[in-house]
């Protein structure tokens, strides 16, 4: 069990530049802005069943909690509190304020 989350979190680590647009994609993810611990879990959930390995709840958790430190410590993420993060990504920054779709 312990190996098959060690390869979840190198695939994630690995494709994390992918993983982020995908998450951005899915949920509201913008540059400055607050992202929630649940919202990140479920993308991790949805990203690995998208890559075709099956993961449970409890599993892409832990998955989320791991790869989660690792965005951490390059600065991307900001912990905030026990329930989230602050989102320091400026590829996501939105191209007028108050549009958070920017250009289509």
């Amino acid at each position: 069990m312990k190996k098959k989350l060690e390869q979840r979190i190198k695939l994630l680590n690995e494709e994390q530049n992918i993983f982020l647009k995908y998450l951005k994609v899915k949920f509201p993810l913008f540059h400055n802005s607050n992202f929630f611990f649940r919202d990140f879990h479920y993308g991790v959930k949805y990203f690995l069943e998208e890559k075709q390995l099956s993961t449970s709840y409890a599993e892409a958790e832990k998955c989320a909690i791991g790869f989660s430190k690792s965005l951490e410590k390059q600065g991307i993420f900001t912990k905030v509190n026990n329930t989230g993060w602050k989102v320091t990504y400026p590829e996501f920054a939105t191209t007028t304020p108050g549009d958070p779709f920017g250009k289509l």
